[in-house]
């Protein structure tokens, strides 16, 4: 009988065990398919656009021998794409190889296959045409350059210098470069100076931004080795690139440009305005050969006859000569200088008397 109650509680037992089994794998069945199914719709969130709605272009660097892997986390970190784990598993899925090294310009709202595209080469878009930015040009006379070798016009582009957001945008791609030129007040164009005299490819299909994208990202690459160097001498970018584009124009040989630049700082330190011609003739919006009384008498605040100081910003676009030229300035005792206009000699004088002196012989 014993036997028996034994017998039958241990097939008791045992159709318990099967049930709470069934029960448990049941469970674990349901997990599995939430899990399958959630996890699928990350992974289809994940491959969507990071921002469909936003269109700036983003400079992204990929390097030479860089990985699929390497590649899908430098756009994550540039936020051209969601999640580099889903993305480098898309690219495996789909066999892309063959990708470039170098600077790509990309959107936050494109898909995988146009990022794919760009990164294999530019999706093979061919070069349209060239635009040439030469050194000490101003926006201005930038925008008539860009009128006429693409198919944006002036109007374009200077309300594209005028654009917030898309300042802003660039500012947080370029911290370094930009974030003293917008904090700037009183600025005609945040971006006066920051496009970097060179020759630019426009492909076919690219928006003015991505060309406008272009020439930030070359004055941002110029400028990495010396970003350090403005610090220690507690400068800023903004203050650089001013003084930089008054050199551009005040001098022609390398040597004369770092003598100009000490002599600016020069003034600078002894609280004197720096009273340079480009800086009135930025104030006017025009060229002219000799300035009259009336004109360094213009209410602007980059007039620089009037206001001390560096004055809101640029005056154009500097070469890398008078960059350098900036940070390397020749030390003197010179607070003037004055340059025969029909030899290109630079003369430099410590006090007002011999500059008025010198300019009479010059009979300029």
């Amino acid at each position: 009988m014993l036997n028996q109650d034994k017998k039958k509680n241990h097939e008791l037992e045992e159709q318990a065990s099967k049930k709470v089994t069934r029960w448990i794998l049941s469970g674990l069945g349901a997990i599995l398919v939430l899990v399958v199914l959630i996890g699928g719709c990350y992974v289809g969130y994940a491959l969507q656009p990071a921002n469909r709605h936003d269109e700036d272009v983003v400079s992204v660097h990929i390097p030479a021998g860089a990985t699929n892997s390497q590649i899908a986390q430098i756009l994550q970190e540039k936020k051209i794409i969601r999640n580099a784990a889903v993305f480098n598993f898309w690219l495996k899925s789909h066999s892309a190889t063959n990708f470039q090294a170098g600077n790509f310009y990309l959107s936050p709202s494109m898909h995988n296959k146009e990022i794919v595209s760009q990164l294999q080469g530019g999706g093979g878009r061919p070069v349209v045409g060239h635009v040439l930015i030469k050194e000490g040009q101003t926006i201005d006379s930038i925008a008539t350059t860009v009128s006429k070798n693409t198919k944006y016009s002036r109007q374009a582009f200077l309300k594209l210098m005028k654009d917030k957001s898309f300042m802003k945008s660039l500012e947080k791609q370029y911290p370094k470069l930009l974030t003293s030129s917008m904090n700037s007040k009183g600025v005609r164009y945040h971006l006066e100076g920051y496009l970097f005299p060179a020759k630019y490819d426009v492909y076919q299909g690219a928006s003015l931004k991505e060309l406008v994208n272009q020439m930030v990202d070359k004055t941002d690459q110029v400028l990495q080795p010396y970003y350090s160097s403005i610090k220690k001498k507690h400068l800023t970018v903004q203050e650089v690139l001013t003084l930089a584009s008054l050199v551009e124009r005040e001098g022609v040989k390398t040597k004369d440009r770092r003598m100009i630049a000490g002599v600016f700082f020069n003034r600078l330190k002894a609280n004197m305005p720096l009273q340079s011609d480009i800086s009135v003739m930025y104030a006017l919006n025009k060229h002219k050969h000799s300035l009259s009384l009336k004109d360094i008498k213009v209410k602007s605040p980059y007039n620089l006859y009037v206001h001390k100081g560096y004055g809101p910003g640029p005056f154009n676009n500097p070469s890398l000569d008078s960059i350098s030229a900036v940070l390397n300035p020749i030390k003197s005792n010179y607070l003037y200088f004055v340059a025969n206009l029909k030899t290109g000699k630079v003369y430099y004088n410590e006090n007002y008397d011999e500059h008025l002196k010198r300019n009479s012989s010059l009979g300029q």
